[in-house]
């Protein structure tokens, strides 16, 4: 491994990732590490193969080339459950919500790692399924009072507002006990009010010692949350670095960002 990338205290580590779609490399030898408790953000304009990103570190899809590594394990050619159940949760870009469930139903849909999933222990409700289930229930209700959903837990969630079926989607991903949570656009179409009081959430989340990797196009939440940033263009890593670097670096302002926009 080349050294400008790995850290010895990360816990998500990406070497020589690659991946092509009909001949078009949405993912070009990109390499970078998480730091362990930080909030890491990735950026860059649309295209240029952030969600791809996610979607290899989750194993939804499978590199052509690389290694993806959670903290000492390889977790390269696992199958996304597998994946989930070594502590890696996420959100996506678009809410994914069912109409028909509560907001404590759909959260509790994150515990099944906890419950085990299997179906006859369920069916014939033993004790280790019923221990389980309790505990799953009680952990819902924590995570929907620190989220601020608990009021609003027998309500559909698909009918809540904007931003609080966002705060659904993240307690239901706090709910399978993450230690690296992946955040895609999750302000995206908020106000100024709602995308405050998430970004307030998301520093609490990451007081709970969760990492937090995040895809953002708000560079004033990057700017504000993120401890690390790793500028992509073209499936390629451009520049990385803190803040402070990235929103005044000559290569980022001139290949895409703007300078009104960086220092939004």
């Amino acid at each position: 491994m080349n050294n400008d990338y790995v850290n010895e205290s990360a816990i998500l580590t990406v070497e020589n990732l690659s991946k092509s779609f009909g001949g078009v490399k949405a993912v070009n030898s990109l390499s970078f590490s998480v730091a362990q408790n930080n909030i890491h953000a990735i950026i860059g304009p649309n295209g240029a193969g952030k969600s791809t990103l996610f979607n290899l570190i989750t194993g939804v899809i499978s590199p052509d080339e690389g290694k993806i590594q959670l903290v000492n394990q390889d977790i390269t050619s696992l199958r996304p459950d597998k994946i989930a159940a070594q502590g890696v949760s996420r959100t996506f870009q678009n809410i994914r919500l069912f109409p028909d469930m509560t907001v404590f139903e759909t959260v509790l849909i994150g515990t099944y790692l906890l419950t085990g999933g299997k179906l006859l222990p369920a069916i014939f409700r033993t004790k280790n399924f019923r221990n389980n289930e309790y505990s799953a229930k009680k952990l819902i209700e924590e995570i929907l009072h620190f989220v601020g959903l608990w009021d609003m837990r027998h309500e559909y969630a698909a009918r809540l507002s904007y931003g609080n079926q966002r705060r659904v989607e993240i307690a239901r991903a706090l709910a399978t006990n993450p230690r690296l949570l992946l955040l895609d656009e999750p302000t995206a179409g908020m106000n100024q009010k709602e995308t405050k009081e998430l970004m307030e959430l998301f520093s609490q989340v990451n007081d709970q010692g969760i990492t937090i990797l995040i895809i953002a196009h708000d560079m004033h939440l990057v700017n504000a949350l993120s401890n690390q940033i790793t500028v992509i263009n073209f499936g390629e890593k451009l520049v990385e670095g803190p803040p402070e670097v990235i929103q005044s670096h000559p290569a980022v302002l001139e290949a895409y960002m703007g300078r009104a926009e960086m220092n939004a």
